[in-house]
């Protein structure tokens, strides 16, 4: 009689879990995490500009992720998620967008975990960078700000409004918008300088050459004519249309376009006249500090980014005037 053989049971193999699966719990989902970050930086004082940037690429991210089918929430959102939005931008549009992208989600993981929305590292890594290409930039020369100011001549209204307003960019390079928002009470012409609001509610006196208080002075006593000069607070006034009370900074950048074409220079703006002030005081013999004050500034990382590209030309200048072989 043959003896039963019992099987010894092995049980079932462990397997692993799908990979779509969630590690972590569902967070919270991305647009309602969105709109509360709006209100954050609006309850930060950021300025306008800023936030529309910061929230187009979250939105943009979001669109990417469902498109994508990858996680929209703030918990299992990881890097190559972030590394694949990267490079799909990048080859959409440019680095350049693609580094703007990165910087913003940087700072948008950074509030989630902040916020506790999020219970573990960014996934916007350091390393995924986008490297963008140095461009070289154009700046304004002596001849176009000579060309410019020549577009200006003339003893209307408009001609010594835009004046002034051209030798102040000339002078500090000041942001558009705080050169837009500069109200009559923020003069001080003895004292040279010009009291300047920056993003946030910060403030701080932009100095100012002798011929911009000269240009000034010529603007403001044809200004007492204008119909709102009594009622408006603002320093720059309009001369058509329904904001005539205020040229704000869309106008400034209008009026600056439109000088431009006059005296044959592409695309002045604003951003042009920084740069420019930046090299120019630099070439002058300035030190960094005082190319950061003067600019309003808050780090002197600033002045490197927006000298470095002509740092060739100031060393050969200074060479042409130090040259070691021509002592001898």
């Amino acid at each position: 009689m043959s003896a039963t053989v019992t099987p010894i049971s092995r049980g079932r193999r462990r397997t692993s879990a799908p990979k779509n699966k969630p590690l972590r719990p569902q967070g919270a989902p991305l647009p309602g995490l969105i709109e509360s970050w709006q209100i954050s930086l609006d309850a930060a004082s950021k300025s306008d500009k800023t936030i529309r940037s910061y929230t187009d690429t979250a939105r943009a991210f979001h669109r990417w992720a469902r498109k994508n089918n990858v996680p929209d929430d703030a918990e299992n959102i990881e890097a190559p998620h972030i590394r694949r939005f990267l490079i799909a931008e990048r080859e959409r549009t440019s680095a350049a967008t693609a580094a703007t992208h990165f910087r913003n989600l940087r700072v948008f993981f950074n509030w989630l975990i902040r916020e506790k929305e999020r219970t573990w590292e960014s996934p916007v890594m350091a390393a995924d960078a986008p490297n963008v290409p140095n461009k070289v930039r154009k700046y304004l020369t002596d001849d176009d700000l000579t060309a410019l100011l020549k577009a200006c001549a003339g003893n209307d209204f408009e001609s010594r409004r835009d004046t002034a307003i051209i030798r102040i960019f000339m002078d500090n390079g000041v942001r558009v918008s705080g050169l837009a928002n500069i109200l009559t009470e923020d003069l001080d012409l003895k004292g040279r300088k010009i009291k300047i609001r920056l993003k946030g509610g910060d403030e701080f006196w932009a100095p100012i050459g002798v011929k911009a208080v000269h240009a000034i002075d010529r603007y403001l006593r044809i200004r007492a004519a204008h119909p709102k000069a009594g009622r408006s607070p603002w320093l720059w006034l309009g001369v058509q249309g329904r904001g005539t009370s205020h040229l704000g900074h869309s106008g400034v950048r209008a009026m600056l376009r439109r000088r431009g074409e006059e005296a044959e220079i592409e695309k002045v703006t604003p951003h042009r006249f920084r740069g420019s002030v930046t090299h120019q005081l630099l070439a002058a013999g300035a030190n960094d500090g005082d190319v950061q004050q003067i600019l309003g500034w808050r780090s002197r990382e600033m002045v490197y980014r927006y000298a470095g590209e002509l740092a060739a030309d100031r060393a050969r200048e200074t060479h042409a005037r130090l040259s070691p072989g021509d002592r001898i």
